[in-house]
Parts: structure tokens; C-alpha cells; sequence
């Protein structure tokens, strides 16, 4: 199955072949690499495309699967939770896949998913005027939609 790669993927190899910002337009750029580090290097990026063209396939499967969103959040499967955050704007965390993090022009979140409930932190050094970080729990007998909408709407 031929499978094409949305532009926001496409995106994130695209850094790497612009010149760094703090580069003059008249100084000197480093060469390119040539040979096996170069087709290395395009090799990793293509894998790296691919990884993440998978990614967005298999949230979109889980998606399809997702209860409606009255039913409570402990009537969804993990997959399914896991892509629903990740449509909402949190991504997850490389040192604990239980731990979720979302950054919003208004706030900065920290979110985990626990053994008997959901928990959140907005953190004072994120944006707006916190004057410490503020937690919230939710059940996981709440629905979806619930839990989506309080957590949106921000501390």
C-alpha cells in the first residue's frame, strides 16, 4: 500500500537542509557530505519521514476505534487514549510513556496517566500567571468529552 506523506511530515526534514539563521548571507558554508555519510544521512531522514508517515496512520486507525465521546474514558482501549492525546497537542515523554506533555500559547502541561485516574499539572514556568503549579485529577469514569474540555480549557 502507497502511502503519501503528509506536508507537516515532510516539514520536519526540511530544517536540516536550510542554512543555520545565525549564518550571514555572504559567509562561508560548510560543504555538504559527500559518499557514504551523505547517503547515510538521507537514508536516516527518509527512515525518520517513514517512522513518523506510520505514526500518523496508526493514530488514524485509532481514532476510527475510538468510542464516542460520552462514554467514560476507562471504556477506551490504551492505543486509543494515546492517539486522542496526541490529536489534542500533547506529545509523550521519551523517559515515561505514562507522561504527557502539552505546551499551548496559554499554558504548559505535564499530564500522567495513573493506575486509577488521570492527573494533571499546569506549570507556573509556563505561559500565563500562575503562581505555583496547579494539579487536577479526573477519573477515569468521566467521559471523554468531559475530561477533553476541562483539560483544554486550562487551569
Amino acid at each position: 500500500m502507497s502511502m503519501a506523506v503528509p506536508s507537516s511530515l515532510r516539514a520536519l526534514a526540511a530544517p536540516a537542509l536550510r542554512p543555520h539563521p545565525l549564518m550571514r548571507s555572504g559567509a562561508a558554508r560548510p560543504s555538504p557530505p559527500h559518499g557514504a555519510a551523505r547517503g547515510m544521512m538521507l537514508m536516516a531522514r527518509r527512515r525518520g519521514v517513514a517512522a513518523a508517515a506510520a505514526a500518523v496512520a496508526a493514530d488514524a486507525e485509532w481514532l476510527e476505534r475510538l468510542p464516542e465521546k460520552k462514554k467514560p474514558l476507562y471504556a477506551h482501549s490504551l492505543p486509543c487514549i494515546e492517539a486522542w492525546l496526541r490529536s489534542v497537542g500533547f506529545a509523550q515523554s521519551r523517559e515515561d510513556r505514562a507522561v504527557w506533555v502539552a505546551e499551548t500559547p496559554l499554558w504548559h502541561a505535564r499530564l500522567s496517566l495513573d493506575v486509577t485516574d488521570l492527573h494533571i499539572r499546569y506549570l507556573k514556568s509556563g505561559p500565563g500567571n500562575l503562581e505555583k503549579d496547579m494539579e487536577r485529577r479526573f477519573s477515569y469514569a468521566l467521559s471523554r468529552e468531559d475530561i477533553e474540555n476541562a483539560i483544554l480549557g486550562g487551569p
